[in-house]
């Protein structure tokens, strides 16, 4: 897969991105690879990877019946994404009919109506035809919008290890802590 995404100009992990979103409707996937990809480009917050993330994120609260948290990732989503038409563009997706899609996905949560799944306007053919094959090559129907995912997929985050982000957050609460304290002093 690396030399198909590299050979059409595609980080590879955005390829994994896409995959996921529309194959097996893995979110919270998407979020994870889609963010390994903008640490390693600079962490920038306005990145188009961040709005990215952020329709992710929205799909994950939205299928799992958390509203607000899916509206407010939307919301996020689509006020960063609506300045990067360009880079939209350059990603081989239909910038205007993104904007469109995110915010109908948007009136549907305000409207409480059951999750559904969509698909991105990706109009770069070669890039269709790459994300398709691996689909396909990994078992999972592209684009399919009935939702046949599992249950440890839709509440993946209550399954992951965390013990490290845990630590790590320790470890930075103890260092401002320590700061603190020095100030003080």
């Amino acid at each position: 897969m690396e030399k198909g995404a590299a050979s059409l100009g595609f980080p590879t992990l955005y390829i994994n991105f896409l995959i996921h979103f529309h194959g097996d409707r893995d979110y919270f996937e998407c979020h994870e690879v889609l963010e390994e990809h903008w640490k390693n480009c600079g962490m920038h917050r306005n990145s188009i990877w961040v709005g990215l993330i952020q329709v992710a994120v929205s799909f994950y609260h939205y299928r799992r019946g958390n509203k607000k948290g899916a509206v407010k990732m939307m919301d996020k989503a689509v006020h960063l994404l609506t300045y990067k038409q360009q880079e939209t563009e350059t990603l081989g997706i239909n910038h205007q009919h993104l904007i469109t899609k995110l915010k109908n996905s948007r009136l549907q949560m305000m409207n409480n109506m059951p999750y559904m799944a969509i698909n991105l306007p990706i109009n770069n053919r070669e890039l269709l035809n790459l994300c398709v094959e691996q689909c396909v090559k990994l078992g999972y129907e592209w684009g399919d919008i009935d939702d046949h995912t599992s249950q440890s997929i839709i509440h993946k985050h209550k399954m992951r290890d965390r013990s490290d982000v845990v630590a790590e957050r320790k470890f930075a609460l103890e260092a401002k802590s320590r700061e603190r304290k020095l100030l003080l002093a």
